[in-house]
């Protein structure tokens, strides 16, 4: 592990404390604390499995404050079942999916997810008439989220707080709860693949854990005070900033741009 002073300890813990806020509330907190990783001098792997300590807590303490303000539904003990299954399966599927294909789409996927928060009148703190039955989007569209999730990842939680909006009718409040009981549901499958790896850096993980705990929790409990007034933009913000981040990433766009 490289040595870390007392400085970056200490501006890692606060990334993670601004990454468990933005999380609770739209998700992305991952484009916070990864990168805040790697700069620290963490190997990609490291990063990525370090990272998993504090987004589970975050996510586990967003869920707690929401269900505690009874914004999860008593049925709703399915939900993290089909998200683990589905990524259980995306998994097995790892060397059969064109990932640059879809690293490819994804941006301009995240970019209509960000368009329709921001222009559909449809996002709002109230309750709509569903369209679909329940059992079917258990069965059907949560396992397909989770399967893109245990293959790729990045805008999963824009695309679960898009479905249970859109297919379920949910409000702001009840989408970002339940869209953090999937959440949280994958984080944990995924600490407990990496938890033996190796790769984990418990130390800063934990106390990375405490400040995500806190920011999450701060977070969870401003999106219920607001409500859409902060979650629409700041899921509009996080799509956009994953749709550039992604393409960025992508050697064909770095072409485009001279760069190699």
């Amino acid at each position: 592990m490289p040595v870390l002073t007392p400085e970056i300890f200490l501006l890692l813990v606060c990334a993670a404390l601004i990454a468990g806020f933005v999380d609770a509330i739209a998700g992305g907190g991952g484009l916070i604390t990864v990168p805040a990783l790697a700069l620290a001098g963490l190997d990609p792997v490291a990063a990525v499995a370090t990272n998993k300590v504090q987004s589970s807590f975050g996510s586990g303490s967003a869920l707690i404050a929401f269900a505690r303000a009874g914004y999860l539904d008593r049925s709703a003990w399915p939900i993290p079942i089909a998200c683990i299954a589905g990524g259980i399966a995306g998994a097995a599927l790892l060397t059969y999916i064109p990932r640059d294909a879809v690293q490819i789409a994804l941006p301009a996927v995240l970019i209509g997810v960000a368009l329709y928060f921001a222009l559909s009148p449809a996002i709002s703190d109230a309750d709509a008439a569903p369209r679909m039955q329940r059992l079917a989007f258990i069965c059907f569209v949560l396992p397909i989220i989770g399967a893109y999730d245990g293959v790729f990842g990045p805008g999963a939680g824009s695309f679960y707080m898009l479905a249970f909006i859109t297919l379920l009718g949910f409000g702001i409040n009840r989408a970002t709860a339940h869209t953090k009981l999937a959440n949280f549901a994958s984080n944990i499958a995924g600490l407990a693949t990496l938890a033996f790896s190796g790769h984990i850096y418990w130390t800063v993980g934990l106390a990375m854990s405490v400040a995500a705990l806190a920011g999450a929790t701060i977070g969870a409990y401003t999106t219920m005070r607001i409500g859409a007034r902060i979650v629409r933009p700041m899921v509009i913000t996080v799509c956009i900033a994953l749709a550039i981040k992604l393409a960025w990433q992508h050697e064909v766009v770095r072409r485009m741009f001279g760069l190699h």
